[in-house]
């Protein structure tokens, strides 16, 4: 039987992703920014296999038609909208994000620089409406570089020691080189020029991906200790007020600016959050109901509610200009509309349109192509 815990984990923590983006109440966006994002690394690490030290190729096309592909694909696609989302007035020089910065038509030379920054820097993409397309990238290179690292120090601990136990130890010094690099990286104020936003995102997830490869071994063993000491649910409680407790006094979170104090606060509220929802996913995942069908089915499609959840939200912004008489160009606010965010509770509407619109697409895209599957089989078996 699938154990779908995790796919329950990554379908809370994309909802907890749009409910931050949605401009929810601030100290609810804090508390999601301390875990949310490092706990897609996680995950995906969480399935990382040593098979794949003795057949690179077939990980690294993985790795492209899984997060590549999709991002060069989807990016583009924004790219070539771009100017008419202005036509539309879906996009405007006047309204942008919270800052004040405004987003501007493309003349011909910026798209094809775009272009050419998407295909080859995984960068270049429609920060107003493909702002979560970072993680495409930070995935590829933190999951690439992970193996990487771990072959070249597996081979050379392998060779100078005769010592099994020090072989073993390999995920754990591939996590520790990680967090001396970011260390180093965040205090000296040093950037990858190689990487697009000088590449912290992409080495802190490489150490979160690893984290998940490293709670796979002992997952098992994890489960049985909460159970039997009966502490799953004093320990999620714990984990929830240490992340709060850190995102009140000491936040951090991903974001590629982040300073040396920023990067010492965030591995210890992450690691937290991410075993507090893998509580949480656990006693979901012993139901049987709709909820768990709906997480399942939501981790199980993360990758359409990050392309699309950004231009759902226009919906609602629509909704939002009717109900207070707002300048109709404040629908090119990114990512939502700032004007009383913090006082009504528009962003569960933008939620509810970050995550079902994407959702609902995906159901509808796949209802048809299994119908047509099933139309070109039975036309196939027809006699000639």
């Amino acid at each position: 039987m699938r154990d779908t815990t995790i796919s329950i984990a990554k379908g809370i923590a994309i909802i907890l992703m749009v409910i931050a983006h949605a401009e929810a109440p601030g100290w609810l966006c804090k508390f999601i920014f301390e875990f949310h994002m490092p706990l897609f690394f996680i995950t995906a690490g969480y399935f990382f296999s040593l098979k794949y030290l003795d057949d690179e190729a077939t990980f690294v096309k993985k790795r492209v038609k899984g997060l590549y592909v999709p991002f060069v694909k989807w990016a583009v696609f924004f790219l070539i909208i771009h100017n008419w989302m202005f036509d539309l007035g879906i996009l405007n020089e006047t309204f942008g994000n919270e800052s004040g910065g405004v987003t501007h038509p493309y003349s011909w030379h910026q798209m094809q620089q775009n272009l050419w920054t998407i295909v080859t820097a995984m960068g270049g993409y429609d920060a107003f409406l493909c702002g979560a397309f970072w993680f495409f990238r930070g995935l590829f290179v933190a999951s690439i570089l992970y193996l990487i690292i771990y072959k070249i120090l597996y081979c050379g601990l392998s060779r100078l020691s005769q010592l099994p136990w020090l072989t073993k130890a390999t995920p754990y010094l591939v996590c520790l080189l990680m967090l001396l690099l970011c260390g180093w990286k965040t205090y000296e104020d040093l950037r990858v020029i190689n990487l697009i936003q000088g590449g912290y995102r992409d080495m802190m997830g490489c150490f979160f991906f690893g984290c998940g490869f490293i709670f796979r071994q002992f997952v098992e063993s994890y489960r049985r200790a909460t159970a039997r000491l009966c502490i799953s649910l004093p320990a999620t409680l714990v984990f929830a007020v240490i992340v709060f407790l850190f995102s009140k006094y000491l936040t951090a979170n991903m974001n590629w600016r982040s300073t040396y104090t920023q990067f010492l606060s965030l591995p210890l509220p992450a690691l937290l959050g991410f075993l507090m929802t893998y509580n949480m996913s656990r006693w979901i995942d012993s139901t049987k109901g709709l909820l768990k069908r709906f997480l399942v089915y939501t981790g199980d499609n993360t990758l359409y509610i990050f392309i699309f959840h950004i231009i759902s939200y226009k919906v609602v912004s629509l909704l939002k200009i009717w109900y207070y008489g707002l300048d109709p160009r404040q629908i090119g606010c990114h990512m939502v509309i700032h004007d009383y965010s913090q006082q009504d509770l528009f962003w569960i509407l933008y939620t509810v349109a970050g995550v079902g619109i994407p959702l609902l697409g995906t159901w509808l895209s796949q209802r048809l192509k299994a119908r047509f599957r099933e139309y070109r089989a039975s036309s196939a078996a027809q006699p000639q």
